[in-house]
């Protein structure tokens, strides 16, 4: 605390503004005021920040109290202030004071410093001695600064001017002065009170939230969680947290639960505001005397329409709970104590249990294959080196199986049940949480305490793989288990994003109803006074003011119609139902689209940001060897892709059978001798099961593999594969198969040793194990990783098959003599493996060779494995030329990407399209036909750009290279076998170029670059011959580390360098992680449909960016920013790649970022503002390493942050569950991962391609149809009130109905109700071809061009008119006559009439693109039925105020006026509408417009069908019933071909220049290549 003890020594402080004691004013001093000292330490100084009043005030002398204040912080401070000081010439400086912040109420000591200071500056008392004030940082919401005692209103003071010597302002009992105190004074209290009452609503509302949700947070416990393992214990255990017994397994998805689901839907259907606005409506109905409309008809169909929503939301609910209930109720096997029958001594056994049974502490065994039921503690496991692999793509998407160790202490004693019985251990566990990557706990056995890892805990959702079986210890269940603690517990419930704009809409219509009441009411008191009271007749017949308002607001609430919703609940409905598309059916799993609701079927018309898992989603999960360079030489491996092939040709084989003759029983029996299994690891699926052929030893599979490569001698005319990430880009011209037949005809060569030995490489630098099936000899191998399981079938594949593997040694058969010789097995010894980790980023087998010699081989990524290389300084070099040439062309596509952008320009005619070239490209010297314009326009954005230049193109030729002095041999082979040296110059391979190492780095180095923009996994292969002493000398200190117990890992990692060094290059390998069938496709069209999409995967990072290359998120020109929480100055990478984007420097660019870095980001405010600024500018987003939570928060952040965005989350997974519920709209795969996310989501679907259909096709379908139903429903709505308002002119204001009651009842349910439903369900203003053949036309919805403010008015605008057309035409030309019936009945059903035959005619005829049969049956039964309708009345009905009896039938409707006025009518309004729209496509045409035109022509329409075929196949093949002809290109082809002089008349040349016309002002002109 500062103890200041003289006056003099006080310091003043002015926020914002430079103290003229502080030395940085003028020098010269105020009039009659003392310069103060000089500050009396710099350490006072320094603590000097915050203003805080000290508990401690010294009171000396009965002196009054007084207050120091410190001006170090006066330069530092923001904001206005105003200084309150003592008077001129007391010495005393001015008291400045400073802006107060603060967030709750104020403590006792300040409001004591406040009263005394009031009452000293009120009684007018200078203070002679101040208290003290300490001064200094606070953290506490205590500290403040001087500001409250300042005006408000002042904001800043000029000491200059001050200093002239008026300073009344400051002195503290000046009038006004005191005046602002005071009225300061009382704003504190108010604050003070309005902060604890605030304070007190919030925490009493969040109280009772979590009460609602069950969302309590529990206090931590003391020491974690202990559970005692004990497999006697009969009794459940206690969470000292709660007090009770820990939580069952029992897990819920289902939304609602029997006690709040009514509560919750109830406050769902009423936070509508078109539902709590009938529900005021209809309370006011309900009061007696206030209605003129009845006292039920608004209640009644609310409730109707509520209970519905509501039935349906229910349904919806209890299907995801019969979900639940099956998960629920599976089976595991728990270690139970039971009795023995004569009540002798009790006996353990595994007894099955379901799931929702299993209590933390249970003991659990898991065989293969089983799914983790609970979170376990791995006790025992029964595999090798007491090892247990574990698949964990549920939880964070890897493929790679992780590897799970108990600890030895636990091992040992849990290997058998007896043990088990009389085994006790505690184990402690850390508190249930989110974090899948890191798990703290200890096991204590015998007061010797172990730590616990991540490695020992194995969690729900996991399979166990590679594992006979385990045991483990339930530690965590049900809701607390790790993935269920990443689910969202307490989904939102879904609302349509429309349904905003809809609200907006409708309390602008709530307000317009009460003002046309308002209106109505006023008018009725003025024509009260000037009729109503003059008229005799009208005695006594005054309204208050209150009823008629009321009786208006009654009359007119329909201009808000109920029927939106009900019918609107129809047609979405109808809408899920029509959404099983066969075009969406996977015919190979049986699985069909399903729509779990129709709530938010237009959001899928809308969608603007897509956030997928990787695994299973956009991946089969499956892994394919697909390419190798060795010696030089690139090849490609197709093996499956031929064999498939082969499959299909069959396939078209027995349907030509079919069509012969063939019954259906024997083409089945034919199909069944060549089943449809995975034939890529045994050969040719022919030579499979046959008589005669049947496998008999191990040996004959890698013989057929063999065999059925080198009889494919033509392997230039089969099926070339392409790569997804770049279809154009060129493949090696020749395949594996071309390998193992030139190996076979020139063995010796220098070539064929390093292939060969190559090909060893693979076959024994792995972990699998072989496993061989009994029954048939077939093999299997177990692998960690799908990479090395694709490695080592591969090398099973070109004839290196492992076929045995034990601790020491693996067992290598081969075919040296090809495949019709006797094989060879030979046995290697496994000294050493030294395993991959993701620091070292390579793994390392030291083998001794059956001659004896001790090999390394080593496989790793690129960039690691060139620094191990004995020709290190050449290899770095190679790769450095390889990569300036890769970044040349990179940077030409990024340019040619940016020129085509800014060529096709984003606006055209002032508001957004997708449009095509710019306007100027019509200026060349004559049009092609509109024909080859359209077809080089969808070309151009069909095709991607892709910069293969000739080089490229030689990387997979035959090189012409030269012999090369500088070569190295590195074989185990007998040296004294010869080299070839004859071999022709037209040989596949060039065998000098092997023996220039230069050349081969650069070849080598270039593939591996080739393989990798191909979004294949490139792994480098080297090897080392080392000598007996060296391996001895390494091998102590390798034994040394592996068993050292301090830093065991650094230590490995110091002798493995050791060894790793000096390789020789030995080839490179690609491997494909194979898509879905259409990714690459789909994304690329869905990137043209103006969505975003990014990929949330648990993942590493090089994978997840492999995958981002081929399926085309990540182009070859991108630009790729990486955030990582290592990169000091991340925000710096942020700013510096948000500025590129802004400044279109990058055609593509792509943000990549971990888990852990997001973790940061979140937690930093300005990291987080930034990055999702370039989170949205960005073209894509990847995020690898994402938690659940992690995913789920990213979907949330961008639905809330960025404005007018619709999301769509898609996963297969328990990990994906999170993040669907989060988006706007969830879509779940049912896939390898099971069902957890589809039973979850709103809409599930086998494949990701049928994203495709579901989004452009029919999600815009239902969002046109949505909108044109809303849009129409207000129109029709203020078309017909409108008539019935103009009418109470004529009727003094009166709320009289122009319409007969039972029939104004029946507007909306009988007469108008089928045309607008017809138009939410069947229409369709594009064809699926269009939609999908251009996917820009997405943008309608995305931009809300379907329904939007001005497109509201516009209809406003138009109903308005027609109601005045209808209604004065009426008034004007049948009301005058005198010699007809001018009941008030005849003149309504001419209005009523016209209204129902004008809704009718614009809804079904006008407006509805897509007619049909229905269009008819909709206009006859509306207008049929409203002239049956008043034919019974007329027969039937008897209403005296209308005079309804006969009046049709036998009066008005027998008069030829009334039908021509009624014709007049309806005419005047539809050549009225018709003018409208032609003016409007004939000057401002949409893109509708136009491609609704494109579609009249049937060749352009052919043209389109093209473009979209590969999403619509599959129904065109259902729809047909024999097979279309492959030549379906070819007669496009020509059609594009044909003579550009058109011959079809004047006529075909007339519509081809309008079309012509409407495509060059929206796309321009676009030249064919």
């Amino acid at each position: 605390m500062s103890e200041s003890k003289e006056p003099n020594e006080r310091r003043s402080s002015v926020d914002g503004i430079a103290s003229p004691l502080s030395g940085d004013m003028d020098s010269s001093p105020l009039p009659n005021v003392a310069p103060p000292p000089a500050p009396p330490a710099p350490q006072r100084r320094e603590s000097f920040q915050r203003v805080r009043f000290s508990t401690e005030m010294e009171v000396s002398g009965g002196r009054a109290l007084g207050l120091t204040i410190d001006t170090s912080a006066a330069r530092n401070s923001r904001g206005p202030s105003l200084g309150v000081g003592e008077p001129v010439g007391l010495g005393i400086p001015l008291s400045p004071t400073s802006p107060r912040k603060r967030n709750r109420g104020y403590s006792l000591r300040r409001q004591l410093f406040f009263r005394n200071a009031q009452e000293q500056l009120d009684d007018g008392v200078t203070p002679e001695a101040p208290f003290d004030v300490a001064i200094a940082h606070s953290t506490s919401n205590d500290s403040v600064e001087l500001g409250m005692l300042g005006k408000p209103s002042t904001s800043s003071l000029d000491l200059k001017k001050s200093s002239s010597g008026d300073l009344t302002e400051l002195i503290p009992d000046h009038p006004q002065r005191r005046n602002a105190l005071r009225d300061n004074h009382v704003s504190l209290w108010t604050r003070k009170h309005y902060q604890q009452l605030r304070g007190l609503i919030v925490s009493q509302y969040v109280t009772i939230k979590k009460a609602i949700l069950q969302a309590n947070e529990l206090p931590p416990s003391r020491d974690g969680r202990r559970i005692p393992l004990d497999v006697t214990r009969k009794t459940q255990l206690i969470d000292e947290r709660t007090g009770r017994h820990y939580l069952n397994n029992y897990i819920r998805s289902s939304r609602y639960t029997l006690w709040n689901f009514l509560p919750k839907q109830l406050y769902y259907q009423f936070s509508k505001l078109a539902n709590f606005y009938f529900l005021c409506v209809s309370i006011l109905q309900m009061i007696p005397t206030l209605s003129t409309t009845g006292t039920y008809t608004t209640i009644v169909p609310l409730l109707f329409f509520i209970t519905l929503s509501i039935s349906k939301e229910g349904y919806d609910d209890y299907r995801r709970y019969k979900l639940d209930k099956k998960e629920n109720n599976r089976e595991t096997r728990v270690l139970r104590t039971s009795e023995s029958p004569d009540g002798g001594q009790t006996t353990l056994d595994w007894s099955i249990t379901k799931w929702q049974d299993v209590r933390v502490g249970d003991i659990i065994k898991l065989e293969r294959d089983d799914d983790v039921p609970a979170d376990l503690l791995l006790l025992h496991s029964y595999g090798d080196h007491g090892i247990a692999y574990v698949e964990t793509m549920a939880l964070d998407g890897e493929t790679n199986l992780k590897t799970k160790q108990a600890l030895p202490v636990l091992s040992k004693q849990c290997d058998t049940t007896e043990n088990l019985a009389v085994f006790r251990a505690e184990v402690v566990v850390e508190d249930p949480n989110l974090d899948l990557y890191n798990f703290e706990g200890k096991v204590i056995v015998d007061e010797d305490t172990r730590p616990l890892t991540n490695n020992q805990v194995i969690y729900r959702g996991s399979v166990l793989r590679n594992t006979p079986s385990m045991v483990g210890m339930v530690i965590f269940s049900g809701e607390e288990s790790k993935i269920r603690m990443n689910a969202n517990k307490n989904p939102r419930t879904k609302a349509p994003t429309l349904q905003a704009i809809v609200n907006r809409i409708v309390f602008m219509l709530v307000i317009f109803v009460v003002f046309l009441a308002i209106f109505n009411t006023v008018a009725y008191q003025i024509w009260r006074e000037n009729v109503e009271r003059k008229s005799w007749y009208l005695s006594n017949g005054s309204v208050a003011f209150f009823p008629i308002f009321a009786s208006y607001v009654i009359m007119f609430n329909t201009l808000i119609p109920l029927s939106l919703y009900v019918s609107m609940e129809i047609i979405k409905l109808a809408q899920m139902f029509m959404l099983n598309d066969i075009d969406m059916y996977h015919e190979e799993t049986d699985t069909p689209f399903e729509a779990r609701t129709s709530t938010i079927n237009e959001d899928c018309g809308q969608i603007s940001y897509i956030f997928s898992d990787k695994t299973g989603t956009l991946t089969d999960n499956s892994m394919q060897f697909r390419k190798l360079s060795v010696g030089g030489h690139a090849w490609l491996h197709d093996l499956d892709i031929q064999r498939a092939a082969d499959r299909e040709a069959e396939k078209i084989k027995l349907r030509h059978k079919r069509r012969k003759g063939k019954s259906k029983s024997m083409v089945n029996k034919e199909s069944k001798r060549r089943p449809e299994v995975a034939y890529y690891r045994y050969g040719d699926p022919s030579t499979a099961k046959k008589p005669g052929n049947t496998r008999k030893s191990m040996g004959d599979m890698g013989k057929m593999s063999l065999d059925w490569g080198l009889n494919r001698k033509d392997s230039s005319n089969l099926i070339k594969w392409k790569s997804s990430a770049v279809p154009t880009r060129p493949q090696p011209q020749f395949s594996t198969q071309d390998l193992l037949e030139y190996l076979q005809m020139h063995p010796h060569t220098l070539f064929a040793r390093k292939a060969r030995f190559f090909l060893l490489s693979i076959a024994l630098c792995h972990t699998c194990i072989p496993e061989v099936d009994e029954e048939d000899e077939s093999i299997e191998y177990q692998a960690a990783s799908p990479d090395e399981l694709a490695l080592v079938t591969a090398a099973m594949e070109l004839g290196y098959i492992a076929i045995d593997r034990q601790i020491n040694t693996i067992t290598i058969k081969t075919f040296p003599n090809g495949p019709d010789g006797d094989p060879q097995i030979e046995v290697y010894n496994i000294l050493e493996v030294i395993e991959f980790s993701s620091k070292r980023k390579r793994m390392s087998i030291l083998i001794r060779l059956p001659t004896g010699r001790i090999c390394i081989f080593c496989k790793g990524a690129d960039t690691t494995m060139i620094e191990l290389l004995r020709l290190r300084e050449l290899a770095k070099s190679k790769a450095l030329v390889v990569q300036r040439n890769s970044m040349q062309r990179r940077s030409l596509e990024a340019q040619e990407v940016i020129r085509r952008n800014s060529t096709h320009r984003p606006n055209i005619g002032g508001r957004p399209s997708f449009g095509g070239p710019s306007r100027p490209s019509m200026s060349i010297p004559r049009l092609r036909p509109i024909k080859d314009e359209f077809d080089a326009w969808l070309r151009d954005k069909e095709e991607s750009v892709d910069m293969a230049s000739q080089d490229d193109e030689s990387l997979y030729s035959r090189p012409s290279g030269q012999f090369a002095a500088r070569h190295s041999i590195a074989f185990g082979e007998a040296p004294n076998m010869p080299l070839e040296r004859d071999y022709d110059d037209d040989e596949i391979v060039d065998e000098e170029l092997a023996l220039d190492d230069a050349k081969v780095f650069e070849r080598c180095f270039a593939h591996i670059d080739h393989f990798a923009t191909e979004g294949l996994r490139t792994l480098l292969y080297a090897h080392r011959f080392i000598e007996e002493h060296e391996y001895q000398m390494w091998k102590n200190i390798y034994a040394e580390a592996t068993t050292s117990l301090v830093d065991r890992k650094t230590m490995i990692e110091r002798a493995a360098e050791i060894i790793e060094r000096d390789f020789e290059l030995t080839g490179a390998t690609a491997i494909e992680d194979k898509l879905q069938k259409g990714v690459p496709e789909s994304i690329d069209k869905l990137r043209r449909a103006g969505i975003k999409l990014w990929m949330l995967t648990g993942d590493k990072r090089e994978t997840a960016i492999n995958i981002g290359h081929s399926c085309r998120l990540i182009k070859d020109y991108s630009a790729i920013t990486i955030l990582h929480q290592d990169d000091v100055s991340i925000a710096g990478t942020i700013k510096s790649a948000i500025f590129d984007i802004k400044a279109q420097r990058v055609a593509h660019s792509v943000v990549v970022v971990d888990g852990g870095t997001l973790s940061m980001i979140e937690s930093n405010e300005e990291l987080k503002s930034l990055f999702f600024d370039i989170a949205v500018l960005t073209d894509s987003v990847i995020c690898c390493r994402a938690s659940p939570s992690q995913k789920a928060s990213l979907v949330k952040a961008i639905r809330t942050k960025v404005q007018k965005s619709v999301t769509l989350a898609i996963g297969d997974g328990a990990n994906d569950i999170a993040m669907i519920q989060e988006a706007h709209v969830g879509v779940g795969i049912t896939g390898k991962e099971g069902l957890q996310a589809a039973r979850v989501s709103d809409y599930s679907m086998a494949q990701f391609r049928f994203l495709l259909k579901f989004l452009l096709v029919h999600g815009r379908w239902n969002y046109v149809r949505i909108t044109r139903y809303t849009v129409a429903t207000f129109w029709k709505e203020m078309l017909f009130y409108l008539t019935q308002a103009m009418y109470q002119r004529w009727n003094g204001y009166t709320g009289s109905s122009l319409y007969e009651p039972w029939t104004l009842s029946m507007f909306n349910t009988l007469f108008t109700s089928l045309p607008v439903i017809f138009l939410g369900i069947f229409e369709k203003d594009l064809q699926p071809a269009t939609l999908l053949a251009v996917p820009e036309l997405y943008n309608y919805g995305q931009h809300n061009r379907g329904f939007n403010f001005w497109i509201y008015l516009g209809w406003m605008f138009l109903s308005t008119s027609q109601a005045m057309l209808i209604y004065f035409l009426m008034y004007q030309l049948y009301a005058p006559r005198i010699m007809v019936d001018q009941g008030v009945y005849a003149m309504g059903t001419i209005t009523y009439g016209a209204c129902i035959t004008l809704i009718s005619t614009k809804l079904q005829v006008i407006e509805m693109h897509n007619k049909s049969f229905l269009a008819a049956v909709s206009f006859i039964c509306s207008v049929g039925g409203f002239f049956l309708w008043n034919i019974i009345l007329s027969f039937t009905y008897t209403n005296f105020i209308h005079n309804v009896k006969w009046s049709f039938t036998h009066h008005f409707g027998r008069d030829l006026s009334w039908w021509l006025v009624f014709f007049i009518s309806i005419a005047v309004c539809v050549l009225f509408d018709i003018l409208l729209i032609t003016v409007r496509n004939a000057f401002w045409p949409t893109d509708v417009n136009i491609f609704q035109e494109i579609e009249q022509d049937s060749e352009m329409r052919k043209r389109l069908e093209e473009a979209a075929s590969e999403e619509l196949q599959q129904g065109l093949n259902r729809d047909s019933k024999i097979p279309r002809p492959t030549s379906r290109e070819t007669e496009v082809m020509e059609i594009l071909d044909r003579p550009r002089e058109m011959e079809e008349g004047w006529r075909m040349r007339k519509a081809e220049e309008d079309v012509e016309a409407n495509l060059a002002r929206r796309f321009g002109s676009v030249k064919r290549r």
